[in-house]
């Protein structure tokens, strides 16, 4: 009776560490039979043994995964795992268990393409495992930065990019091999690209797949390489590339150049190059998306007469227009100056911040004109408006 209680409690306690099968599989409860296939199909593929090797806890995720997804998959267990919790597929339960999952072989599932032939194929996965590891596969990408102006942005520019990266040999046409020779199927892993080995567990046989050291996982060596590659099908260059920049760009915007990437596997595509631009700084333009902004000093007379003064735009000289009676901080928007869209080629707006120059040297008949005008309440606005002194003595009054 004792060794009974202590073993229900130490299912009660198993069951109480389990995470939520539908959170192992990063899913909503009452995900659809899609759903759960896509969310194992792409768990299975991040965690595989094979794609870990040696790494314990991927291993252990993977065990999580896999015994997820056997009850999640199954209409039957599905349905009294979401009325019962784990107690619904415990076999040793009250409600009569699910057939269990205690003794999950790993086995079943082989190597990593194996997983995807379960479901009929994936995106090319679901042939054999050779024809897999030895079709062709697309090169890596690249991502690098590049520098350019404020101007260069705003008005386009062509750039020369100096990148070293692998490119295909040109002595052997990217086989590896030596002209005049060929591969052959590699005697360690009879052509199928992996080495599989059976270990009894606790939980059952585990069977792990690894990639074959002799020929990399792709079935075939080579017995007599390429001099210049020295049978990787690939040698280290440093390569200039000419480079477009569209008007508008801003910091960040990503240009892609197609086939300049790492070269492809078994005649598979290049990737991709993706250089990233970071623009820099104008001496009188802040630039906002599409607009621009400027501070424009007036003075005095200006802002309270109006006046039409000279300020810079991109391309050429604009005439603003300051209208009578301005303020210190207004801003006065000029349509269609700003920088041209780098998709639409519309431009932005340019907006004119108002700043009063106060001038520092002034003569005796001009500080006793201003004067004059200080002492003075009849002109419109200033009658109507508190000095700063009365202003204080309201507030503390």
């Amino acid at each position: 009776m004792k060794a009974g209680g202590e073993s229900a409690f130490a299912r009660i306690k198993d069951m109480a560490d389990k995470r939520d099968y539908y959170e192992v599989l990063g899913l909503e409860k009452g995900a659809s039979e899609d759903q759960i296939k896509s969310a194992f199909r792409k768990m299975a593929m991040k965690y595989h043994p094979d794609r870990n090797p040696g790494d314990k806890s991927a291993e252990e995720k993977f065990k999580e995964i896999n015994e997820a997804y056997s009850v999640l998959s199954d209409p039957d267990k599905k349905e009294k795992y979401d009325r019962f919790g784990f107690a619904g597929v415990d076999p040793n339960a009250a409600y009569g268990g699910a057939g269990g999952f205690g003794g999950f072989d790993a086995s079943g599932f082989g190597g990593f393409e194996d997983i995807f032939n379960m479901f009929g194929g994936f995106g090319g996965f679901g042939g054999s495992t050779r024809q897999a590891r030895n079709g062709p596969r697309r090169g890596a990408d690249i991502q690098k930065r590049m520098n350019i102006t404020f101007d260069e942005a705003v008005f386009g520019c062509k750039k020369e990019i100096r990148l070293t990266k692998d490119c295909t040999c040109d002595t052997c046409g990217g086989t590896g091999a030596k002209k005049g020779t060929g591969k052959k199927t590699c005697p360690h892993c009879g052509g199928s690209g992996q080495v599989r080995t059976v270990q009894s567990t606790p939980l059952g046989q585990f069977q792990s797949v690894r990639t074959c050291d002799h020929c990399g996982g792709t079935g075939q060596i080579i017995e007599d390489p390429c001099p210049d590659c020295g049978g990787t099908g690939k040698v280290r260059k440093t390569i200039t590339l000419n480079v477009t920049i569209p008007a508008g760009v801003y910091t960040d915007y990503v240009l892609t150049l197609q086939g300049q990437g790492q070269p492809g596997s078994n005649g598979g595509p290049a990737g991709d190059l993706y250089i990233v631009l970071n623009v820099g700084e104008h001496k009188l333009f802040i630039r906002k998306g599409d607009d621009l902004w400027l501070k424009v000093p007036v003075t005095f007379s200006q802002a309270a007469l109006g006046d039409t003064v000279t300020i810079p735009g991109l391309s050429e000289k604009l005439a603003l227009k300051v209208p009578a009676g301005t303020q210190p901080g207004d801003v006065l928007r000029m349509k269609g100056k700003g920088v041209p869209n780098v998709r639409s080629k519309r431009p932005g707006d340019l907006y004119a911040e108002i700043v009063l120059e106060v001038p520092t040297k002034l003569t005796n008949e001009q500080k006793e004109l201003i004067r004059q005008f200080g002492e003075t309440k009849s002109t419109a606005g200033y009658a109507k408006r508190k000095s700063f002194m009365d202003s204080l003595k309201d507030l503390f009054s």
